[in-house]
């Protein structure tokens, strides 16, 4: 599994989120971003998407997991979002990029192996939500890129 450590900026993102249990439904709501991004002509070769579970299945009852799907969007398309768009930023900082092919299979492996990745590189999972990130080509191909959130154990 390739991996790379990279600081992300602060980013502006228009994001549509769904309240349920995680899992393929999930899908529908990445379309729902991509369909309002292409009407809205942001969904290009530069476009830069994120899938993003904001909450632990294990410590938060199904029914009440967030997930939001998000491109980032600049300043002068702030106001093309509106409702059921919503408007936010993610806080940018140190991650650790894993790419990945967008399977069932491979993303189950990549979780896996997370954490035995970042403590063996010396790094423990920060405090932020572990994000989805399509760019450029991944968003026509099978891959996507695993963000870990990642602080130093020193």
């Amino acid at each position: 599994m390739e991996f790379k450590v990279e600081t992300l900026p602060r980013y502006q993102i228009a994001y549509a989120r769904r309240v349920g249990p995680y899992g393929p439904v999930n899908v529908q709501t990445m379309e729902e971003i991509k369909t309002w991004a292409e009407k809205s002509h942001l969904l290009n070769h530069s476009a830069i998407l994120f899938g993003i579970p904001q909450d632990n299945p294990n410590t938060t009852p199904p029914e009440n997991c967030r997930y939001d799907a998000c491109i980032v969007i600049s300043a002068d398309e702030v106001q093309r979002v509106a409702s059921p768009i919503s408007m936010g930023e993610l806080p940018g900082g140190d991650y650790m990029v894993f790419t990945i092919k967008h399977t069932t299979q491979d993303v189950q492996l990549a979780w896996a192996e997370l954490l035995p990745t970042l403590h063996t590189r010396g790094y423990q999972i920060e405090d932020k939500p572990i994000m989805e990130r399509y760019t450029g080509e991944m968003l026509r191909s099978e891959y996507c890129e695993i963000c870990v959130p990642i602080t130093s154990l020193k």
